[in-house]
């Protein structure tokens, strides 16, 4: 059972009874503040679990290299054991069940795609690739890395679903959110140092990544509640013309072509893409050109990036 508790100093040495517990905080202004409150969430934790936006949990692969996402949390493999920097006060380490560290490597998770890939290692000496600086929004944290990319969390189709990258996103910035599950109380908190120039040290080999939260007033999952909106499901084409088994959806409440197109690309985090459908004597595709069925019909979609096969082909025509 998780246990949410309004201030960290609900959990102590006389409250260790429970599992788990959730901590939340209310939302900060100021860089400083959110650069704290971001670290309180870990510095009473041995051991937490993550959640995703997906309501999904981190977890470390069995093959002991990748990272991925599962609704199952109650797995060993979704603890992640809490370590501390002796340098800087504002960044953690992750370790994972298989004692090795939560990792945002240099590669890439799809070619010619962004975002990159978060693995699990132990390197030779520790360094900022394993250092993950919490910044607290709202009730959630973000986690970011020595060079301004965050641990973000996929979704969408394979093979993005239940991936983990890091990088800077432009769209669902609500991906890279997570909440923080405490499975195992730290009883003597590490002493944040007293030393005030840590926060005002402004050079650029410092790890000071104070960085502000997305504006205030801008709730990623606010919505039109009027427009009650239609299904959407739709399937990816890869380089060579060939369409995917997986299938993706979601729910859509716009009105035009222009509007669905933009909403596809926001769930494939692909640019320039066509939309199109299957005719279902042939099996030819054909880009929608024109207005979207009246009704709200459900519509089942292609989705054609721009380096296909078939997306050259529609310019001929």
């Amino acid at each position: 059972m998780l246990i949410q508790a309004q201030k960290p100093e609900l959990i102590s040495k006389s409250n260790p009874g429970f599992p788990f517990q959730h901590l939340q905080f209310p939302f900060c202004q100021s860089e400083t503040t959110i650069q704290s409150g971001g670290m309180e969430y870990f510095q009473r934790a041995k051991a937490v679990r993550l959640r995703s936006h997906h309501r999904k949990y981190l977890l470390a692969d069995d093959d002991g290299e990748h990272v991925i996402q599962d609704r199952q949390g109650t797995f060993k493999n979704a603890r992640w054991k809490v370590e501390f920097d002796d340098k800087y006060d504002n960044v953690i380490r992750l370790k994972s069940c298989f004692g090795r560290y939560l990792t945002a490597s240099e590669d890439p998770h799809i070619l010619g795609v962004t975002g990159q890939k978060v693995i699990q290692s132990v390197p030779r000496k520790i360094n900022s690739s394993v250092e993950w600086e919490p910044i607290l929004e709202a009730s959630k944290v973000r986690l970011k890395t020595r060079y301004g990319n965050y641990l973000r969390a996929n979704g969408g189709v394979p093979p993005w679903r239940n991936s983990i990258t890091h990088d800077i996103p432009h769209r669902h910035r609500n991906w890279i959110l997570w909440d923080v599950e405490i499975v195992e109380i730290r009883l003597h908190p590490p002493k944040r140092k007293s030393d005030p120039s840590l926060d005002l040290d402004l050079d650029s080999s410092s790890f000071h990544l104070l960085s502000c939260p997305f504006p205030m007033g801008s709730d990623p999952n606010s919505g039109n509640s009027k427009n009650e909106g239609r299904m959407i499901y739709y399937k990816l084409v890869d380089d060579d013309g060939e369409i995917y088994d997986a299938e993706g959806s979601f729910l859509f409440k716009g009105n035009t072509i222009e509007d669905l197109t933009q909403n596809l690309e926001e769930e494939t985090e692909l640019e320039n893409i066509t939309v199109c459908s299957r005719n279902p004597l042939n099996g030819r595709l054909y880009p929608l050109r024109l207005a979207l069925p009246p009704n709200n019909t459900t519509l089942n979609i292609i989705v054609v990036p721009e380096t296909s096969k078939a997306a050259k082909d529609f310019q001929t025509i």
